[in-house]
């Protein structure tokens, strides 16, 4: 048998798929053709290694192509092509917009895959590095700084898989419900698959618990201040987000004050993203560079703007909670908005959030300021007794940057009564915010069952392919047609099945699949 094991650009797919005659697939120059034993042997290697690490989060594997799985661009795509807030063209992501996938479809299936390939290269770098400071190859200091960053890359990585594939954290009492494995062990041998392959689901509680132990591990040691690197910073900034789905509102807050004064929103919303790598806002982002992008078939400006295969849904562009001059809906071609937010085609709006359709350069944006402050609004709003005034500043905080009248138009205490609306009008600034930059569906997951705000399963949308420019006309909100009917929270697909390949190869999961999906 061919030893593909001794090479880091070759993980385990799915722990069990890899087989004799596979060949690297990852092209990850210089790293590989270098051996386990050797990539952790110099300060130099190990810096390529660790850069190879990123790559595998930007770039991924999907059928021998790169299509930035899962953190390069396929976040993006994904988690909004599974809500209602756009609307899909094409046959692009038609079955994950239609929820017609199976544990064939490739698009969940290499979301595991390439999640799980991402997860072993981060154990790779933690078992490696760790052996390096040992033998006094690198400082202590520096190693710890690479440990962290991997630890950080491990722990959203799992938490991204724990919303596709996996029940929200208040499913069951204690989250006591099935998650997905937690894996903490590189794997580069034979014997590593073998017992490696027979690990089954950790409980969503357990990943949690997992997830926020990596977090603060990478908060305590990471050096690195880097946007294209896992920071200190950006540890912090991601616990809110967890502490959030885990209904911990103190938490929440305790973590976000943190950040305070580290970051300020860009003066204009489209600053962001007028440079995606040197802004006062984003916290965390994937880099993209003109040699080494997710290409054509999946490359953010390439998807959203270049081809048009994802346009903006007529539900949110007509959602009267969305001020008609509102700066988020300037055009590109306005001439006090020369790069804008919006652009139309045929009568339908597509983002301009992602601006280089030529070489792909565009970072992916993970997490931003902006994010952490609604957080926080909405955690003030939620906890026990509830700050509505607290929750009202940070939520206009976010808000009044894209007001074209915010002395008239911010919102005001007399504007929401109760608890509920003021949180109802955070979650819909949230839609509007962050709208095509891949968050809609983690929210969805997160308020099912919610006390305030509640979603049941995944919401009606519009049909695959291009609405009418009638569609998209001012005045009234969107009421129909809806082509793709809501499914409830209770109906199989609402989860991604575990894939059919991982089912095949590890015994134990296959009696752990998704009910539905057996």
């Amino acid at each position: 048998m061919k030893n593909i094991f001794k090479f880091l650009a070759v993980t385990v797919i799915g722990i069990g798929m890899v087989s004799c005659s596979e060949e690297a697939i990852l092209d990850l120059s210089p790293i590989n053709n270098i051996s386990i034993d050797d990539a952790f042997s110099s300060p130099s290697l190990i810096e390529s290694s660790l850069n190879g690490m990123y790559n595998a989060a930007a770039i991924g594997e999907y059928t021998g192509t790169g299509r930035g799985y899962i953190w390069g661009a396929a976040f993006v795509q994904q988690g909004d092509n599974r809500g209602e807030d756009v609307v899909n063209t094409a046959t692009f992501y038609q079955l994950t917009y239609t929820a017609t996938y199976d544990g064939t479809t490739a698009n969940n299936v290499y979301y595991w895959v390439d999640g799980y390939r991402l997860i072993n290269r981060t154990n790779l770098v933690i078992e490696g590095v760790t052996k390096a400071i040992e033998n006094g190859i690198i400082s202590a200091e520096v190693g710890n700084d690479y440990i962290g960053q991997a630890k950080f890359l491990r722990a959203i990585t799992h938490f991204e898989l724990l919303t596709y594939f996996a029940r929200p954290y208040n499913f069951s009492s204690g989250a006591s419900h099935p998650g997905v494995p937690y894996r903490e062990v590189g794997i580069d041998t034979q014997s590593e698959i073998d017992s490696e392959m027979l690990k089954g689901r950790n409980t969503v509680a357990e990943c949690y618990q997992k997830v926020l132990a990596d977090l603060n591990d990478a908060e305590n040691t990471i050096t690195n201040t880097q946007l294209t690197k896992a920071s200190k910073n950006a540890a912090i900034a991601f616990k809110t987000r967890v502490y959030l789905h885990m209904r911990d509102w103190n938490k929440v807050i305790t973590e976000g004050t943190k950040l305070a004064g580290a970051y300020t929103l860009t003066a204009e919303p489209d600053g962001v993203f007028d440079d995606s790598y040197s802004n006062t806002e984003s916290i965390f982002s994937v880099l993209q560079s003109d040699t080494n992008n997710p290409g054509v078939n999946a490359a953010l400006a390439s998807q959203y703007n270049r081809r048009r295969l994802v346009a903006i849904s007529p539900i949110i562009w007509r959602d009267p909670s969305w001020l008609v001059d509102d700066k988020r809906r300037k055009e590109t071609y306005e001439a006090d908005a020369p790069d804008g937010m919006v652009f139309t085609v045929d009568g339908r709006k597509y983002t301009a959030k992602y601006r280089d359709g030529v070489t792909y350069t565009d970072a992916s944006p993970i997490i931003r300021y902006a994010e952490v402050l609604l957080n926080m609004a909405e955690a003030q709003a939620r906890k026990s007794p509830a700050d509505l005034s607290a929750s009202l500043e940070l939520l206009n905080r976010v808000r009044n940057r894209s007001l074209e009248n915010p002395t008239a138009q911010a919102y005001t205490s007399s504007s929401f009564t109760t608890a509920a609306a003021l949180v109802g009008a955070i979650l819909k600034e949230r839609r509007i915010e962050f709208l095509m930059e891949g968050r809609r569906w983690s929210d969805i997951h997160r308020l099912q069952g919610d006390d305030l705000q509640p979603i049941d399963g995944i919401p009606a949308k519009v049909d695959n392919g291009n609405p009418p420019a009638s569609a998209y006309v001012l005045g009234t909100p969107y009421t129909g047609p809806y082509g793709v009917a809501a499914i409830p929270g209770t109906d199989t697909r609402f989860l991604w099945p575990i894939p059919q390949i991982e089912i095949d190869a590890n015994p134990i999961l296959a009696t752990q699949q998704n009910p539905g999906w057996e």
